[in-house]
């Protein structure tokens, strides 16, 4: 069989060409949503959406991250688990949007709806609602080796996708008590908090291998990660496809 027609005979089974890999994924359940949820310990409305998105993590078909940023820490307490880079990613959306909607707690589903993170009516509709947000349609398994962590990237079904594949350590759960600000005197359990994205590569539509050395997760005091394939055009667009890892 040519590459070529090895190429279409994988976009054509879909999603179903992992199985031909053999048990190399840390899951099972294919997701179907990637729900981002930007945060805030200075910020009194975010504890609510900080709890659904722990019951959302829940559902082994939701991906469901915590995105600290930076823009309330003037307001008495500095957020312990914030980085710049996640008030940039959020600020960055807005601009793909054009709607200049930047506020906490803000959820955005695979790159592309963007709800009240503690609304759980609008975000449940948006994981659920087809050709809105809630459309993972490459495929992607990983695997946690001893030294390095191993991707697969599915074919797309359509001629022409280009995305790029980012490794997103995670810090599974961590609990802070908030002794400053709109939060005082308050403990606040955080879940599935991201401590970083880390490029892995760019994706042509084919499929993909790639290798990453588990000292990205030690370095970013981790302890499982996300796989994250997001279309980009000056900005994060919307995501095709995720994976995630032990213990999600």
């Amino acid at each position: 069989m040519t590459r070529v027609a090895l190429h279409r005979l994988l976009a054509g089974l879909g999603p179903a060409w992992l199985g031909l890999l053999g048990p190399v994924c840390a899951e099972e359940v294919p997701p179907r949503a990637v729900v981002e949820l930007f945060t805030s310990q200075g910020c009194s409305a975010c504890p609510p959406a900080d709890r659904l998105v722990n019951e959302l993590a829940r559902d082994p078909g939701v991906i469901a991250l915590t995105l600290p940023v930076t823009y309330w820490d003037y307001l008495g307490w500095k957020d312990t688990l914030a980085s710049t880079s996640f008030t940039a990613r959020q600020r960055a959306y807005a601009g793909m949007r054009g709607d200049r909607q930047v506020f906490t707690p803000q959820a955005v589903v695979n790159g592309a709806a963007t709800v009240v993170g503690s609304d759980r009516a609008a975000l449940e509709r948006s994981i659920r609602e087809p050709g809105t947000a809630a459309s993972l349609p490459v495929a992607i398994r990983s695997e946690a080796a001893p030294d390095r962590i191993v991707i697969e990237v599915g074919p797309a079904a359509e001629a022409g996708r280009t995305a790029e594949v980012w490794l997103l350590p995670i810090m599974r759960t961590r609990e802070v008590a908030i002794g400053r600000g709109e939060n005082r005197g308050r403990t606040v359990t955080y879940r599935n908090v991201v401590r970083g994205m880390h490029h892995v590569g760019s994706w042509r539509g084919a499929p993909a291998h790639y290798e990453v050395p588990r000292t990205a997760l030690a370095q970013a005091d981790a302890d499982s990660y996300v796989v994250v394939l997001q279309t980009e055009n000056n900005g994060p667009g919307r995501i095709l496809g995720a994976a995630k890892g032990p213990g999600l």
